[in-house]
């Protein structure tokens, strides 16, 4: 089973990231970000992985280090669980609507990290959540993870739909990525023979 288990502590920050990539979408989310939890819930629901994640930081400055620390800490845990990369598809793409929001999320486990994130938001914020913080997320996890992913809402006028088709964009191609491929069952899926 691919599994692991992270802690990240620093001097803004307590945070512990459980997480099992061959699971069935159980997640349990303390982050003291109500917003951010919600969208948590997408990736494990509709990326089929058994996420558990509690995060203490200095909210009272404001949510910028606990988001971009749980992007690392999850990055970290993702590296840690994905093991050697043989027998995977290695890219998973998806389109996800929802109302009149769509969005598309393309990755690679290609062992190099790169974000690209096309998101005009209609809004600056979603209740008391600052917009501007999922970007952050996403850069400390493709740092961490070392994965390639290009994320673009294609289209939307409502910020929570759009942030929403966002993460069950990323969850649906996480899933896709992670599934075993039979006819690379034991090869690394790179010229190179590593990731």
């Amino acid at each position: 089973m691919r599994s692991a288990q992270i802690t990240r502590n620093t001097l803004e920050t307590q945070i512990s990231v459980k997480l099992v990539l061959d699971g069935t979408g159980i997640a349990r989310f303390e982050t003291g970000l109500p917003f951010l939890d919600h969208m948590l819930d997408q990736i494990a629901r509709h990326g089929m992985i058994n996420l558990d994640i509690v995060a203490k930081g200095d909210l009272h400055i404001d949510a910028h280090h606990t988001v971009e620390d749980i992007g690392i800490a999850l990055g970290q845990a993702f590296n840690q669980a994905i093991g050697d990369k043989k027998g995977l598809r290695r890219y998973g793409h998806a389109y996800v609507p929802l109302d009149e929001a769509l969005s598309r999320a393309v990755l690679d486990i290609s062992g190099r990290p790169g974000l690209v994130f096309n998101v005009n938001f209609v809004r600056s914020s979603i209740g008391e959540f600052d917009v501007d913080l999922f970007h952050e997320f996403f850069q400390g996890f493709v740092n961490h993870a070392l994965v390639t992913l290009h994320i673009d809402n294609l289209a939307g006028n409502n910020a929570h739909h759009q942030a929403e088709t966002i993460f069950k964009a990323f969850g649906r191609a996480l899933r896709m990525a992670l599934e075993p491929d039979s006819r690379m069952a034991g090869i690394v899926p790179s010229t190179k023979g590593t990731l």
